[in-house]
């Protein structure tokens, strides 16, 4: 079976053509440098995903702060981690770089603050 994967990890966007038989990956095309094998590999056998999204900030110059994830986290987690995300609350002034939520679902992945909101004036 050929499957086609466009490789997000570098701004080329490979094209890449996998071919699986009995589940196994025989022969892999269209990569130009190592990253993209290794993301095919990686979605092959434990597809991850990072998250960027907003939280609430109360009191602040801005409604909301965006946050990402420090580490991609399994694919099939992702609604998990939003839900537990979406439960969450800031009280400014809030700095960029903070971690809201430590090892979120357990993973080795902190959700921190990306954008600094200050107290409203």
């Amino acid at each position: 079976m050929l499957r086609e994967f466009t490789c997000i990890i570098c701004p080329n966007g490979c094209e890449i053509q996998a071919q699986l038989e009995n589940g196994v990956l025989t022969s892999m095309t269209g990569h130009t440098c190592p990253k993209g094998e290794a993301y095919v590999r990686q979605e092959l056998t434990d597809p991850r995903r990072n998250i960027a999204t907003s939280v609430r900030v109360q009191g602040g110059e801005l409604p909301l702060a965006s946050v990402r994830l420090t580490n991609p986290i399994p694919k099939d987690r992702i609604f998990d981690a939003m839900a537990e995300i979406r439960g969450i609350s800031l009280k400014a002034p809030v700095e960029a770089g903070t971690v809201v939520i430590a090892q979120i679902l357990g993973y080795e992945s902190d959700v921190i603050v990306t954008k600094s909101v200050a107290l409203r004036g």
